[in-house]
């Protein structure tokens, strides 16, 4: 190859990875600026929207984070946990690890119902939920990270894959690990991500019997919290799930070595098992906390996304067009 031509060649290709850098990732992609032309102001109008939410109430923030969470642990981040049942698929709302407790819907909704009078047919309920679950983890105090958009929503639900998908608050260590094993998750990426359980709040009916069946829990604690958790009764009162539930901080570490842990599930990551370093490195150090989370939550919404001509841009996040 004459020399003229490889620096031609060079030279254009340092042009075209320019261009990828500039403007994000080609069609059929994710990118961080894929409504750039087309809805340049969708995420100011997100974050205003979420920020007044958890100002409202704290919980929300919470409660947005886990919705991002349960749609993409169930056939990816396509915005399914927001159907509506229909006379072809009964959706995952009324699913086990999500009935009486996923919540945040109208949320979405007032942000959709904005998008569509600014930009119609344009911005995704699947990429909305993704950056809603990112503001409102900064609306906390929490880290925020680089979001990417592009996903498209699906065109059905999944009551069964909710069922089998989403890990129960009564999961062992190991069945933690599996979960998101399965999903492509090391095991310090499953610790990360637990500690999204550092805002927000759990029904009775999902600590109870931690309460009154578990040794490896703090005597003084569980006597406190038997108070709004009778041994039966009461299954939706809530109690917060750290000692700093409406702040995103690494308190939720910190509780499970002094055996604070609420559900069965978080007190398994420090129980004398394999996750217990971990679990001390994130009590003593919010910065790595923070990073290794925020790393785990861009590749949690990556999982799966439909892109391109797949799925369609619903107009009402609750059913399809």
């Amino acid at each position: 190859m004459a020399l003229s031509t490889f620096s031609s060649l060079l030279k254009l290709s340092t042009f075209t990875l320019c261009l990828w850098v500039l403007f994000g990732t080609t069609s059929g992609q994710l990118s961080a600026n894929f409504y750039a032309r087309t809805c340049p102001n969708f995420r100011s109008i997100i974050t205003r929207a979420v920020n007044s939410a958890v100002r409202n109430e704290a919980r929300m923030g919470a409660s947005l984070l886990r919705l991002h969470f349960h749609d993409c642990f169930v056939n990816g981040c396509d915005a399914s946990v927001l159907l509506d049942d229909t006379a072809n698929f009964t959706g995952e709302k009324t699913a086990g690890p999500n009935s009486n407790s996923i919540r945040g819907f109208e949320v979405i909704d007032t942000i959709k119902t904005q998008l569509e009078r600014q930009c119609p047919g344009v911005v995704s309920c699947a990429d909305i939920v993704s950056a809603a679950a990112r503001d409102a983890v900064v609306a906390l105090r929490g880290p925020g990270w680089n979001a990417v958009f592009g996903r498209r929503d699906s065109t059905t639900a999944s009551q069964s894959a909710a069922n089998s998908n989403l890990p129960s608050p009564a999961s062992s260590l190991s069945g933690l690990i599996s979960s998101f094993s399965n999903k492509g998750f090391t095991a310090n990426e499953m610790i990360a991500l637990s500690g999204a359980h550092t805002i927000g709040q759990a029904r009775c009916t999902t600590f109870r019997s931690r309460l009154y069946n578990e040794n490896n829990i703090n005597s003084s604690f569980a006597t406190s919290l038997r108070v709004n958790c009778p041994s039966s009764g009461g299954d939706n009162n809530l109690s917060p799930l750290d000692s700093s539930a409406t702040s995103f901080d690494n308190r939720y570490y910190n509780d499970l070595i002094s055996q604070r842990g609420l559900l069965h599930s978080d007190q398994e990551l420090f129980n004398g098992g394999s996750a217990d370093a971990q679990v001390r490195t994130y009590g003593s150090n919010p910065t790595t906390f923070f990073r290794d989370f925020a790393s785990a939550m861009v590749k949690m919404g990556n999982l799966s996304p439909l892109t391109g001509s797949s799925g369609q841009v619903r107009t009402n996040c609750r059913r399809t067009n």
